[in-house]
């Protein structure tokens, strides 16, 4: 990197007093006079972030040079703190002086070139200056060449094409969620919604969201390089690099993107290098303007076994959650499908299947392709008969591999105490309410009686499990306890 100031008077204070320093010392002590130029001029933040990792290395013939980490963002300081930098050099070593860089791990040294300011009154402010585009260049055997950013066409987005904007039904369950999403869609970066974090139970539509934007992104040339990954799968690669000894490649590779998007992110919990190199990712996409898409199965907040910092950069853009879909939004949705099929449904069976599966999009679908296999494989003609036969089919399987004992393994898991205490007779709030809410899934997710459930939660009878159940049932008016529901039956489907 080399900053030349030229033609702006020159400070007093020059490195007279340090000629007798060697190199490394002039070094030192030049950059830390420039820090204590730009220091007053910044948060405390700011200046962590941006000026704390620069090393000083050498000082000669007017040139500071420095050693900044390999994944730094020049970018970021040339738009915002180069009118600073040039005044410390200014102040500090005084006229024609440059800073030259170079990258950890690198021989290349960068070269930062800024336009002269021949025309300048001389009484203007140095901080307010102005400096033209400045062209970047890379050390290449002695010859210096232009490094410009094009777009790599063979690089693979993971995104399914079906998954847009256009076949997501909208309604007043998920229009916020849709809204914002739209919003990055058309500025990736620019909006305060970032990250972009979209929360909600299994099968609302969190994937379909936030693979539409991706898709508009790409589609509209929004951005050049957008992945979209799952957790599980960034978790699959990381893993492999270490095994191949490779991670410096694995990170710069998630480093290079223009929008990350990761789903199901809750999966990132106790896996501790997994989520501090995706912390660092994180930090690196954010700091350079680059747009990072979440999706969870409950807020940030609610996160546990993750870094607590992690968690508190999930809050720092915007949090929108998805709630199941109403009646009207569920029928629209099977009409949606329907014409995707290019079939028509009776609308008494539409709305049957939609009034009858409430749950999620994901069972309200498969309810329908179920009863058009039926009608092109099996020749049956679509009636109401089947379509309850079908949806009492869907309920029955939802049910059938799951137990009493794996359900109470898996509540106990989410509130971090012992299954035993699901069963035992302590009257403790936060007991009772894990086990309340253990009972009511029992009884939602599995063909149990109510006499059954009681017998296998310390003997209780069925009027106990009842109470529960209605305990539950009245508490959904409450946002907050609707998504912790949320998130434990999704944790339970995902494990049976």
């Amino acid at each position: 990197m080399v900053m030349s100031v030229n033609n702006l008077k020159k400070s007093p204070d020059n490195t007279e007093n340090l000629t007798v320093l060697k190199n490394s010392e002039k070094a030192k002590e030049i950059w830390e006079k420039c820090l204590e130029v730009i220091r007053p001029n910044l948060n405390a933040l700011a200046f962590k972030t941006w000026f704390s990792p620069i090393v000083p290395v050498d000082f000669e013939n007017n040139t500071l040079k420095v050693k900044i980490p390999y994944d730094f963002s020049w970018e970021y300081i040339e738009m915002h703190y180069n009118h600073l930098i040039k005044k410390a050099l200014l102040n500090v070593i005084g006229e024609n002086a440059k800073l030259s860089y170079k990258f950890e791990n690198s021989e290349d040294i960068g070269n930062y070139l800024v336009d002269q300011y021949n025309n300048k009154p001389e009484n203007e402010e140095i901080d307010n200056l102005q400096s033209k585009p400045i062209e970047i260049f890379s050390n290449n055997n002695g010859k210096h060449k232009i490094q410009t950013i094009t777009r790599d066409e063979h690089f693979k987005t993971n995104l399914n094409e079906k998954f847009t904007f256009d076949n997501f039904v909208k309604g007043e369950s998920n229009q916020f969620a849709r809204a914002a999403a739209f919003a990055v869609s058309n500025a990736p970066g620019y909006t305060t919604f970032n990250p972009l974090f979209i929360y909600g139970g299994v099968g609302l539509g969190k994937t379909h969201l936030i693979q539409a934007i991706g898709n508009y992104v790409v589609s509209n040339k929004k951005a050049n390089r957008v992945l979209y990954t799952t957790a599980e799968k960034f978790t699959t690669e990381f893993v492999e690099s270490i095994k191949k000894g490779n991670t410096n490649d694995f990170t710069s590779f998630y480093r290079s993107v223009d929008i990350l998007i990761i789903d199901d992110i809750q999966f990132f919990a106790g896996k501790e290098s997994t989520t501090d190199t995706f912390f660092h990712i994180f930090n690196s996409l954010y700091q350079i303007g680059k747009q990072i898409v979440l999706s969870c199965d409950k807020p940030p907040k609610s996160l546990s076994g993750l870094d607590e910092r992690l968690i508190s950069r999930f809050q720092w853009g915007l949090s929108v959650d998805i709630q199941p879909p109403d009646l009207e939004t569920r029928i629209a949705i099977l009409i949606k499908k329907c014409e995707s099929y290019n079939f028509e449904l009776d609308l008494n069976i539409i709305e049957y299947i939609a009034t009858n599966i409430t749950s999620n999009i994901r069972e309200l679908e498969g309810a329908l392709i179920k009863i058009l296999a039926k009608f092109s494989l099996e020749g049956k003609e679509i009636t109401l008969d089947l379509a309850r036969e079908v949806v009492k089919s869907v309920a029955t399987e939802k049910k059938s591999n799951l137990t009493i004992d794996q359900i109470q393994k898996i509540v106990a898991e989410y509130f971090e105490i012992d299954p035993n205490l699901l069963r035992a007779k302590t009257k403790k709030k936060e007991y009772v309410q894990a086990r309340q809410i253990a009972m009511y899934f029992c009884k939602k997710l599995t063909n149990a009686s109510l006499k059954t459930i009681g017998i296998n939660f310390g003997g209780r009878d069925h009027s106990t499990v009842i109470h529960a159940i209605q305990t539950v049932e009245e508490s959904m008016k409450d946002d907050a306890f609707v998504n912790l529901l949320f998130s434990i039956q999704h944790k339970i489907e995902y494990n049976s």
